[in-house]
């Protein structure tokens, strides 16, 4: 597996830092600052933003020396932020209890889709990239609009499932252009977004509405643009794991979890295992599963780009034997429904690059999937 790392200078100065002083760390912030591009308005902002990152820095070290962690952090993109800034930047999850009560009253509940895996013929490991059926991580940036990226992921995926092309899809029409009930940048709710695509008859493709990071004037010529469709969607029972894992089996599934945690913002690798409560705030979609040392795992894909976590994705523990799944990952799991084909795409939105460039040692990458061999 190939993971975006820092460079090897970056790495090697994070080494030497436990036994250097102040001075060092503050160099070591100026190569960061370089290494992710990092610039301020003046030098007051920048002392403040050294002193937070000073403060990760101390939080990453103590962590990392725990022995018996299964999983690493590190000074990624986010090391400048606190914690309480980095959540009302990045997180978009809008449930209330209104809205909750709503979906586990839903029609949608328990419905199925129509080749749902059986739970006896459930396989080990499943990994969607793999099947060329997973787009590349992108980045939502500070819009908090994480629920558009899970919603459009999973319909990629059953996309590319049922009709055999992968086409990356456009958040930014479902920002600009789903607000009945969902709030752009303000957060939203992927149950909602699969209405708006069933109602509006298809979405576009991000390639002629491209992503722009802010909310804007929603674009009626783009709308009427159904590149790919779904028919129908449904909302797996809250707590029923076992459910999940079918899904998932079945084709990428969007879900909803608590993301706010300090490990969670500077996660980089590893099977994640908390701390965290079951407070939903994040939208991420899950592409897989498997195992590793006897710890079971979902493969979470994120929309925080690849300088996050593992090249953009996390393995999250699964089987906890709590109900509500590590970080709430059991309570609100949903996924499109695809039996129809796509309308005859005009103009067609052309080749997209599929993760199973990084992602397939094993299986073939096709030049229909639009994806090389891997490097």
């Amino acid at each position: 597996m190939r993971w975006l790392l820092p460079s090897l200078h970056l790495i090697l100065l994070f080494f030497q830092l436990p036994t250097c002083k102040s001075s060092s760390i503050s160099d070591f912030f100026d190569s960061w600052c370089k290494e992710y591009g990092k610039t301020y308005a003046s030098e007051q902002e920048k002392q403040q933003r050294f002193k937070v990152f000073e403060q990760n820095y101390e939080y990453v070290t103590r962590h990392n020396a725990r022995p018996n962690s299964s999983y690493t952090l590190s000074l990624n993109a986010f090391a400048d932020l606190t914690n309480h800034e980095f959540k009302a930047k990045y997180l978009g999850l809008s449930l209330s209890a209104s809205d909750l009560a709503i979906r586990l009253n839903s029609e949608q509940v328990g419905v199925e889709g129509p080749d749902l895996v059986k739970e006896s013929d459930l396989p080990s490991s499943v990994d969607w990239r793999k099947q060329g059926a997973v787009t590349e991580v992108k980045d939502q940036g500070s819009c908090g609009a994480c629920w558009s990226f899970s919603t459009t992921g999973a319909v990629e995926g059953i996309n590319k499932i049922v009709t055999g092309s992968l086409i990356s899809l456009s958040e930014q029409e479902l920002i600009d252009c789903d607000r009945s009930y969902n709030d752009g940048c303000g957060g939203g709710l992927m149950d909602y977004a699969y209405q708006f695509i069933i109602k509006n008859k298809g979405i576009d493709s991000e390639k002629d509405y491209p992503y722009r990071g802010r909310e804007g004037t929603c674009n009626k010529e783009k709308l009427k643009k159904h590149v790919v469709t779904i028919d129908s969607y449904a909302d797996i029972p809250a707590k029923n794991e076992k459910k999940l894992q079918q899904a998932v089996a079945t084709q990428p599934v969007s879900v909803g979890i608590c993301g706010s945690e300090a490990s969670f913002q500077l996660y980089s690798g590893g099977i994640f295992t908390g701390p965290c409560s079951a407070s939903l705030d994040h939208a991420v979609l899950i592409v897989g599963y498997d195992s590793k040392d006897g710890k079971d795992y979902w493969i979470i894909k994120n929309s925080w780009g690849r300088s996050w976590g593992m090249d953009g994705y996390m393995h999250m523990q699964r089987n906890t034997g709590n109900g509500e799944g590590l970080c709430g990952i059991n309570m609100l799991a949903s996924y499109p429904i695809k039996t129809s084909p796509n309308p005859p795409p005009s103009p067609s939105p052309g080749p997209v690059r599929s993760d199973c460039e990084f992602y397939s040692s094993t299986a073939t990458c096709q030049e229909k999937h639009f994806c090389k061999s891997g490097g």
